[in-house]
């Protein structure tokens, strides 16, 4: 059925519905799931979410765009708060041609003058509009609709403006005669006599729309029992929301913690459910290519790094802040950068703090008597067709990442040529023994890793392994085939095992692993000094 459908039934019944306030696409999708029929897109809310006063001070073509957003969003119908309808009656054919465009079911204007105020802000000093020019307004908007269903409600506000009920059912009768679907008497009493004096004298003429912002007291069974047709619910959703920013950015505030907050807020896997995100992942395994598969990034950030002292007692090296974000979310980035959106890291030592949003996370829970083959092999049997390997505390540039994967080889490795220069001299680090040096030209032949070694002193160095390394579908199938065959027939070996052993390995039985040269523009967060350098990467 049509939105517009649903919405003019809604009105067009004997049984009264209820229309819940919204005023983007989050709000209209908790509507929604909450199970209303309906949505009130509510002038007010709208413009109080754009942090403007609900004084047209958000322009129409600002309100079209966030309630194109409900609309996407849900399948419920929309009614509209369409204030005075933005202008005069060529504004409101506008308005409605776009509504009906973006599949919002109807729209509620109300008869003052352009720019609006607030009913309830000084109500009885605003001055109404014209009847006869309202009217024009009505019929002009119904001579502009396409779909026959499309709803205009008129809101009648000849009692916020102290005006009395023979003015409400004289402005009421001339919008019907000019074409209104239905009357939203409004009203700023405590309680409801002033509704429902215009409803005994009103009768069935059209249906009647009421708003009980003021009179909330009052039985919703009064309502029924009076023949009203829709309820709505007209700003509530969006004062509960100001409600909780104001009390969680204030605790924050106070606690300079997220202690007393994180278990009274919704989570963020809540967010990314109503934001539709399995659909997404749905829609990218039907759409995307599936030849080439895809690549996963294997952050390996099981150890703690004691090497950084104090700031790893209470988390591992890959949470260590880098300015305002850990080492594992700059690698991520770095991932994403060059179109990696699968990134899992391998978590160990206090893996409750290492909890980024968008990642994928597997445990190594033996990190303490294991190395970093073990943690691969964690990753490993839930890894796309090509996978990324890098560190947990190692930050590198994302043309490296870049250039290795747009490399024919197998595998492929980055090796820093400078490495005499780097900020690592002196520390343990794994070096490699190529094919041929770095130079000029070697980049246009295919230099292999002969050997990983440990010895900065050794004879044909060449450059040392930045921690990274790219292996393409049938690479990586090379190194899950081993991984499994180590688990298998030796556990204790494959336990021992650090990444450049299980590379040398594979080099070893001949598999070609390709050397990529690069000078720098990679850090390997191992002293205290390098996180400060980390933070300007």
């Amino acid at each position: 059925m049509k939105k517009t459908t649903k919405l003019k039934n809604m009105l067009t019944r004997t049984e009264l519905g209820f229309l819940m306030e919204a005023h983007n696409g989050l709000s209209a999708k908790v509507v929604q799931e909450a199970g209303f029929e309906g949505i009130w897109g509510s002038g007010l809310s709208i413009s109080a979410a754009l942090g403007v006063r609900d004084n047209n001070e958000a322009s129409w073509t600002q309100v079209l765009e966030v309630v194109e957003f409900m609309s996407d969003a849900t399948e419920i119908p929309i009614l509209l708060d369409g204030d005075t309808g933005y202008g005069n009656f060529n504004s409101m054919r506008r308005l409605v041609q776009k509504l009906e465009q973006r599949q919002v079911a109807g729209v509620c204007i109300e008869d003052k003058i352009f720019p609006k105020t607030n009913s309830f802000i000084r109500g009885t000093s605003q001055p109404l509009a014209d009847i006869q020019e309202f009217a024009g307004k009505i019929k002009a908007g119904k001579d502009a609709q396409r779909d026959d269903d499309f709803v205009i409600v008129a809101r009648v506000e000849a009692f916020i403006a102290g005006w009395g009920l023979d003015e409400a059912l004289k402005r009421a009768e001339a919008y019907r005669l000019a074409g209104a679907d239905a009357i939203l008497m409004h009203s700023a009493l405590k309680n409801p006599s002033e509704i429902l004096a215009f409803k005994k004298e009103w009768g069935d003429r059209l249906p009647v729309v009421i708003v009980p912002t003021k009179y909330y007291a009052t039985p919703t069974d009064v309502f029924r029992d009076q023949g009203i047709r829709v309820v709505i619910w007209a700003n509530h959703v969006m004062r509960a929301a100001l409600t909780a920013m104001k009390e969680t950015a204030a605790q924050i505030k106070r606690d300079e913690n997220l202690l007393q907050v994180e278990d009274r807020v919704a989570t963020v896997a809540e967010v990314f459910r109503i934001q539709g995100e399995n659909e997404l992942a749905e829609a990218e395994s039907r759409y995307l290519p599936k030849t080439a598969g895809h690549t996963t990034a294997i952050v390996l950030a099981a150890s703690r790094g004691v090497e950084l002292g104090a700031l790893t007692e209470d988390r591992p090296k890959a949470m260590v802040m880098l300015g305002s974000a850990p080492i594992l979310s700059h690698i991520a980035d770095t991932y994403r950068a060059v179109g990696i959106k699968d990134i899992v890291a391998v978590r160990g030592f206090k893996k409750e703090t290492v909890n980024l949003t968008s990642l994928r996370y597997v445990d190594n829970n033996d990190y303490a008597k294991t190395q970093e083959v073990s943690s691969l092999a964690k990753a490993l049997p839930d890894a796309g067709s090509a996978i990324c390997v890098s560190y947990g505390d190692v930050l590198f540039k994302k043309y490296v990442v870049a250039a290795l994967m747009e490399s024919d080889a197998d595998i492929a490795v980055a090796v820093d040529s400078g490495y005499r220069e780097s900020r690592n001299k002196g520390r343990l680090a794994d070096y490699v023994i190529c094919s041929e040096p770095p130079s000029r030209t070697s980049f246009l032949h295919k230099v292999t890793v002969n050997s990983f070694v440990s010895d900065p002193e050794r004879d044909g160095i060449h450059g040392e392994w930045m921690g990274l390394l790219y292996a393409s579908e049938k690479g990586a199938t090379l190194i899950k085939d081993l991984v499994r065959k180590l688990e298998k027939e030796d556990p204790t070996k494959l336990a021992r095992m650090k990444m450049p052993d299980l590379l040398g390995e594979l080099a070893a039985s001949g598999v070609e692993i390709r050397a990529f040269y690069t000078t720098g523009n990679w850090l390997d967060i191992d002293h205290v000094d390098d996180v400060v350098i980390g933070a300007n990467f």
